[in-house]
């Protein structure tokens, strides 16, 4: 039996989220990660853990739909183990939440712009 807890329950059930564009669904990854960012930084560990949960469930789904669509992860693949290391993890790659946002700030423009069309 799966004991995975869908963090997104609508989301992976309805297939709403495969339905968004790449950088739709990137900039709301980055969105959890901003959030955790800022917990981490105001000391608040669970709402830190909480967001940065949700971020990688997040990107767990654009994962798996990268590999149904026979594309290549592997840049999405390093940067959760960026995102593992930095709030999971000893910071071994020494991240900061400024260098996590500065991967994620190119994607929030794009779906800015894609949704203003």
């Amino acid at each position: 039996m799966d004991e995975t807890v869908s963090l997104h329950k609508d989301l992976a059930e309805s297939g709403r989220w495969f339905d968004l564009p790449f950088e739709v669904q990137m900039a709301h990854i980055g969105s959890e990660v901003f959030r955790a960012g800022k917990w981490k930084t105001k000391g608040k560990a669970d709402r830190a853990q909480n967001a940065a949960d949700r971020a990688l469930e997040l990107m767990d789904f654009t994962v798996a739909g990268m590999i149904e669509n026979h594309k290549n992860p592997r840049e999405l693949l390093r940067m959760r183990e960026l995102i593992c290391d930095y709030f999971y993890g000893s910071n071994e790659y020494d991240s900061t939440p400024e260098s996590l946002n500065r991967y994620f700030d190119p994607f929030a423009i794009k779906a800015s712009r894609l949704h203003n069309q």
